[in-house]
């Protein structure tokens, strides 16, 4: 498949650790399999039982803890926006900057396979809004509107 500016298709684990500084236990998508530019996108995240906040989110009764779900959408955003921007000899950084609006509906489990959708509200210079939903089987299990600023690593040192 041909990527282009506009239609970028998908990124595997292997694109996402190239526009993510985030690895385990802190990245939370797996790979995203739909990419329009920095538009839309739709990250996956596999929920499994051996990740270390179910040891202590609760006991007896694990839940992913909501602050995560909005951080998987976050960088499922944060990967689109550098995905579609050029790259360059040091890759960019994205700051998350908001959270607005956010609910959480039902709660996440472990076998549960989350699907972060992440649609572009707009975007002047290097800060982005995007509009999200993350569900499980179809069904919307949290909700936000947040925000993200693309940083040069030179101008962040």
């Amino acid at each position: 498949m041909t990527n282009s500016p506009t239609s970028l298709g998908i990124a595997d684990i292997q694109k996402l650790l190239e526009y993510l500084p985030h690895r385990y236990p802190f990245l939370l998508v797996d790979k995203i399999i739909d990419m329009d530019g920095d538009n839309y996108g739709v990250g996956i995240k596999n929920v499994t039982m051996n990740e270390p906040h179910f040891q202590g989110h609760f006991p007896g009764h694990p839940i992913m803890p909501g602050v995560l779900i909005i951080e998987g959408i976050a960088q499922t955003a944060g990967a689109l926006c550098i995905a579609a921007n050029p790259k360059r000899e040091v890759q960019p950084l994205v700051y998350f900057m908001t959270i607005d609006k956010a609910k959480f509906r039902k709660p996440v489990i472990p076998g549960d396979v989350l699907h972060y959708e992440v649609s572009k509200m707009r975007q002047r210079a290097n800060i982005w809004k995007f509009a999200s939903v993350a569900k499980v089987d179809g069904a919307k299990v949290a909700e936000a509107e947040i925000s993200a600023m693309i940083v040069h690593q030179e101008a962040a040192d």
